[in-house]
């Protein structure tokens, strides 16, 4: 179940203070977060960065000793690494009280000449520490960007996270150095899936990756944020907002509206959650990851069929029991992740 659960994962720099933002829950709705020690931050930092990151994990450790912060609100902590030889040596740092505070590790530029080497370590931590501690290799290599190489690159990373896939708690994928490839950047008008050559990654990576539902994939940053943390929803129309984000009617603003329209096709595309690079994305992307009644009484008749092909029990649609049942399971872990709602209506009762 918590491979559905990350939602909006919030990246961070791993040079910044987060133990008031924890404690305090400054940020409302934050229950993954990744402090970053790679692109987010200069390479002559990260010394700076892993002894923050450590210092952190003494703070939070020190305040669950003493009754001020509860487990349940420390929300899914991952440290993205910058290569194996840093995971190594950050990694060899770590005591017992830190490893029971965070969830993993998140690996990026993942690549057939590097993951192994990413998992085999990762392997080791789980037996040093008699811990569970995860891994979510970033597909975001010019390897896979580029078209003669990109099949061969990911039937390898194929075959590396097979062989772990025990600790795979999802992939993830870099538009942005997707993006850079090419020499390319969407606009705050345009989703990722307006950017072709972006979109055949993408769509080449669900196709290695989502298969039966082997692993669940997360949607790609968003860059764009003008959101008014007082803004207020009373007025929007809440009627058929998915066709509203599609055709390009404004609901809320630019940036909102250009990242809920891409976690809709996300969604229709088999991502699940996104990453994310402001707290203000937080709410917008988890509540879209809500499954509504329809949906929900759909997965339902369908994982409860024998086979065949049954009419909906809203009579709208033909719920086909074998070609639908890998949706039908998604959609139930979803709703099991982040609730049920009545209908679209209620996306804007959530983002409030």
């Amino acid at each position: 179940m918590l491979q559905y659960c990350l939602g909006a994962a919030l990246y961070m720099p791993a040079i910044r203070d987060f133990f008031s933002i924890i404690v305090d829950g400054k940020i409302r709705g934050l229950t993954t977060m990744v402090m970053c020690f790679e692109d987010a931050i200069k390479e002559e930092d990260v010394p700076q960065a892993e002894v923050n990151a450590l210092r952190l994990l003494d703070k939070l450790s020190e305040a669950k000793k003493a009754g001020a912060l509860r487990e349940e609100d420390i929300p899914l902590i991952f440290f993205r690494v910058r290569s194996p030889e840093q995971f190594e040596s950050f990694s060899a740092k770590l005591q017992d009280n830190h490893v029971k505070l965070f969830a993993g590790f998140v690996f990026p530029k993942f690549a057939i000449v590097n993951g192994s080497a990413y998992f085999e370590h990762l392997r080791l931590l789980n037996l040093r520490f008699n811990e569970i501690l995860y891994g979510m290799p970033i597909l975001e290599s010019s390897h896979i960007a580029y078209k003669e190489s990109r099949t061969v690159e990911l039937a390898g990373i194929r075959q590396i996270v097979e062989r772990y896939k025990d600790l795979v708690l999802n992939v993830r994928v870099g538009a942005t150095d997707f993006s850079s490839c090419f020499g390319v950047r969407r606009g705050i008008d345009y989703t990722i899936y307006d950017i072709l050559t972006v979109r055949d990654c993408l769509l080449d990576i669900l196709n290695t990756f989502t298969r039966n539902n082997d692993y669940v994939v997360s949607g790609p940053v968003w860059e764009y944020f003008l959101v008014n943390d007082g803004m207020k929803f009373s007025d929007i129309s809440a009627d058929k907002i998915h066709r509203s984000l599609i055709t390009r009617d404004p609901v809320i603003n630019d940036a909102v509206d250009g990242l809920l329209r891409e976690v809709i096709l996300d969604k229709a595309n088999g991502f699940i959650g996104k990453t994310i690079i402001h707290p203000t994305h937080l709410k917008y992307v988890n509540a879209m990851q809500c499954v509504t009644a329809e949906e929900y009484h759909d997965a339902l008749q369908i994982l409860d069929t024998a086979g065949g092909v049954v009419k909906s029990e809203r009579a709208n649609k033909m719920n086909e029991i074998k070609p639908h049942t890998s949706w039908a399971k998604k959609v139930l872990a979803r709703a099991k992740s982040y609730g049920v709602i009545e209908d679209e209506t209620c996306y804007i009762k959530l983002f409030s």
